[in-house]
């Protein structure tokens, strides 16, 4: 069995950083190189001075993996320019897209919690852990994870799939919201789903689940069949939702999305079963 790619940590080895490749980071987007046509991450010796307060993230194929926050307002060096992390996507192997997603978070979370939200003292770094604290009232803070779910609803060999009214490209998915506190997981599949188009559901199970650096969450994934109720989309998320059958499809996600994974698992399944029927 093959080593993992990527290794996380969070306590720095003793070696130089120079080497190291360097997630810097400002809100979304991310600096790069561009050299020859092909697109990079930095090494700490082209930043030396962000390398030297940076957060390790782990290592990638035995490479030292750092993030920080890029400064705001500061042009970025000769050679290098900030943009979206999430238009990395192919053009950069995944498993490093994977570690551009980790280091967005954690360089977010340095930002955001450099001074304590309860008391305003300026925070600290907590050795041997992934947390700033107070020095005064002692509040912890972690780096923040919104869990959300997303589901495919089918019905026999159809799906229910949605065009979300804010998305900047029309393409339809599946459903999904974030979850309210005091609530399951599976109680917020119920409740987002009758919310957005108005149906009910059944046979609710488990699928996977995927870090979404862009939106700041843990997408849980869930399956479920039909259950009944007339589809009415409620007009303010959801533009229209449809039901498209395997050979019938809209413009879906891209392939590292979870959504796409749900879509395609139930293809697969479709078409499984339909070609192993036999006379």
């Amino acid at each position: 069995m093959s080593s993992p790619r990527f290794v996380p940590g969070h306590e720095p080895p003793a070696r130089g950083r120079e080497g190291a490749l360097l997630f810097a980071a400002h809100g979304m987007d991310l600096l790069v190189q561009e050299r020859e046509g092909t697109v990079g991450i930095p090494t700490g010796a082209s930043l030396p001075s962000l390398a030297e307060g940076a957060h390790f993230l782990g290592t990638l194929d035995g490479v030292d993996c750092y993030t920080a926050p890029y400064p705001k307002g500061q042009e970025p060096p000769e050679g290098m320019k900030l943009v979206q992390a999430r238009t990395l996507y192919r053009k950069v192997d995944e498993a490093l897209f994977a570690v551009a997603g980790r280091a967005l978070a954690i360089a977010e979370w340095d930002v955001t919690h450099r001074f304590c939200g309860r008391c305003g003292q300026p925070t600290s770094l907590v050795p041997g852990e992934r947390a700033r604290r107070c020095p005064t009232c002692h509040t912890p803070f972690y780096p923040r994870i919104a869990p959300a779910v997303i589901v495919l609803i089918t019905r026999g060999d159809t799906m229910l799939l949605a065009r979300n009214a804010t998305f900047p490209e029309p393409f339809f998915s599946t459903l999904a919201g974030f979850v309210d506190p005091g609530e399951s997981l599976e109680e917020c599949v119920v409740r987002e789903v009758r919310e957005e188009v108005g149906v009910e559901l059944k046979d609710l199970r488990y699928f996977g689940s995927q870090p979404w650096p862009f939106g700041r969450s843990l997408m849980v994934g869930f399956t479920a069949e039909y259950a009944g109720g007339e589809v009415r989309v409620d007009g303010k998320e959801i533009a229209e939702a449809l039901w498209f059958t395997a050979d019938n499809l809209p413009r879906i996600p891209p392939r590292l999305s979870i959504a796409r994974h749900l879509i395609d698992s139930f293809i697969e399944r479709v078409k499984g079963s339909s070609g192993s029927s036999g006379p």
